[in-house]
């Protein structure tokens, strides 16, 4: 017997009533190869990977073997990594779901898979295509750059790089979700990516106290700081001026941010990491509302 199926706010369905066909895992593992397979000529695009290799080899000619001694020519490298791997990522993150608004809303009212398992497959998906890039561009720029020229140092700066990209690109996400406009998105981003930009530690390095915690909102902050910790240690020292040493950490900009608490950093980045993501899978499940 032929049941006509109930209204879900004019789409049609009731996602009460859906019957899934497929296992939740199946349903993963299908948008996670339909997702690499759509995605990987746009990741991996002529005209996205000459852009960032040209920013990385022109970085690192303009940075060449910056000596030890020029610690604000060193320190300014750092914070470039964390302003462009900070922005570059969200920029992109935030068309993803305005972009497939239809074509999610579509294929969810006709029951073809969970939400979970769509806002997962798509996470994992992305990985190794937003990860590939800025791998390549620290390497590059790393040792183009001068910076410590010691593997361990590298790798851990290389970490904190792509930590910063998971987070940047998890804000863009939730972003575009919530908005679900592609004007409006990138109207709200290019304002976030500026306050966080100018509260990031680098511009302002004493900021007034009643705006101050305006600055603990900012993965840049957050990124910078660990970069610079694991670069430099407090007790380190560098040649201020012809014949004397200074300690890394009476340096105005390395005070600033101070080098202990690390750990902490690394937290806080990993409570926004999952928070964004969090409210961005939250945002995705009213646009099936609407």
């Amino acid at each position: 017997m032929w049941h006509p199926p109930s209204s879900l706010s004019g789409l049609g369905i009731d996602t009460k009533a859906e019957q899934w066909c497929t296992s939740w895992w199946h349903q993963f593992k299908v948008l996670f190869q339909r997702g690499l397979r759509e995605r990987r000529y746009e990741s991996f695009n002529r005209l996205r990977i000459f852009q960032v290799i040209s920013v990385a080899v022109l970085g690192g000619l303009l940075w060449w073997h910056t000596p030890t001694s020029h610690i604000q020519d060193r320190i300014a490298l750092l914070f470039f990594f964390s302003v462009f791997w900070g922005f570059y990522p969200l920029y992109n993150a935030v068309f993803t779901f305005p972009q497939e608004r239809r074509m999610l809303i579509k294929e969810r009212a006709s029951g073809m898979y969970h939400l979970s398992s769509y806002f997962l497959a798509r996470t994992f998906g992305d990985l190794p295509l937003e990860l590939a890039l800025p791998t390549a561009f620290v390497f590059i720029i790393y040792w183009m750059g001068g910076l410590k020229a010691d593997p361990i140092t590298f790798i851990l700066s290389l970490l904190v790089v792509l930590y910063n990209v998971l987070v940047s690109q998890s804000l863009g996400l939730a972003i575009g979700a919530i908005l679900m406009d592609i004007k409006q998105a990138t109207t709200l981003a290019s304002v976030t990516t500026l306050v966080f930009l100018i509260a990031g530690g680098y511009y302002v390095q004493q900021i007034p106290t009643f705006i101050v915690w305006l600055k603990y909102l900012s993965y840049s902050y957050y990124c910078y700081k660990l970069l610079l910790g694991v670069q430099y240690s407090e007790d380190d020292y560098y040649e201020c001026s012809k014949g004397v040493l200074c300690r890394v950490g009476d340096f105005p900009a390395v005070k600033s941010m101070g080098l202990n608490h690390l750990w902490v950093d690394v937290c806080i980045m990993a409570l926004m990491l999952v928070g964004y993501r969090l409210v961005a899978y939250l945002a995705l499940h009213r646009v099936q509302l609407r």
